[in-house]
């Protein structure tokens, strides 16, 4: 379970609020898709929510615990795909697996047997073997997925996870958040691709400005905003500005 409760951020001393009032839950077995256009404030949430970026005013849970109060304990629910391809280049693929799994404290028997299973599903078992230096954007996406994952987190967070995916492992990771909501883990993860969260996701938020302008199933904002599409909702609502009633 996912919480924010009127969460906002100022950077610096200005008075423009990069999130204004954020109030949303997601609840366990649930995929959220966090819409908005570039510089909306999803990728300041996410930040906040994993525990990377403190809030100016409110509070975030992470299954019922604070995640300012209790950092740590809630980074070892969460496993976190970021929008960055900061990783660490030095280290083989598989070298970066097992720091992974160190941090989690995942027991060799488990990590081989996570490992090999999402090896062979984005088809890395060669590529394991080299630095990260030598991958490219989708190598890196597919190795930061994988890390994500192999400590079996009880929240799943991702931030524009598509970008750089070919159409495959694109489709393999959606099965994935897919699968893993279905056995009860909460999936949170922000994207562009209006037609992805429209397929995949129980419930989708749009916010714009740092303000959340509706929240509710794809079919239930096409129903409340009479559109055929949650891209004609996603347009009409961010053009406008206007708060969904």
């Amino acid at each position: 379970m996912i919480e924010f409760r009127q969460v906002s951020k100022v950077y610096g001393k200005g008075n423009k609020k990069a999130l204004d009032g954020l109030t949303l839950k997601v609840g366990e077995g649930c995929v959220y898709g966090f819409l908005g256009p570039n510089g909306a404030g999803k990728t300041t949430a996410i930040r906040i929510l994993t525990g990377a970026l403190e809030a100016t005013d409110g509070t975030v849970l992470v299954n019922g615990t604070d995640v300012r109060e209790h950092p740590l304990e809630v980074k070892r629910q969460i496993g976190f795909v970021p929008d960055s391809q900061d990783m660490y280049d030095r280290l083989t693929g598989m070298e970066y697996l097992n720091f992974m799994a160190d941090l989690f404290g995942v027991s060799a028997a488990e990590r081989k047997e996570r490992a090999d299973r999402y090896l062979a599903m984005f088809e890395m078992q060669e590529a394991v073997r080299q630095r990260m230096q030598s991958y490219s954007r989708g190598m890196k996406q597919k190795m930061a997925v994988m890390g994500a994952l192999i400590h079996e987190p009880k929240v799943f967070v991702l931030d524009e996870p598509m970008v750089g995916l070919d159409p495959k492992a694109a489709f393999l990771l959606k099965e994935e958040m897919r699968r893993r909501a279905d056995a009860g883990v909460t999936v949170f993860f922000s994207t562009h691709v209006l037609e992805v969260a429209e397929k995949l996701c129980d419930r989708v938020g749009i916010i714009h400005h740092g303000k959340l302008l509706a929240e509710g199933s794809p079919d239930e904002l096409r129903h409340r905003m009479g559109d055929e599409s949650l891209e004609d909702v996603f347009l009409e609502m961010t053009e406008s500005g206007a708060e969904a009633q």
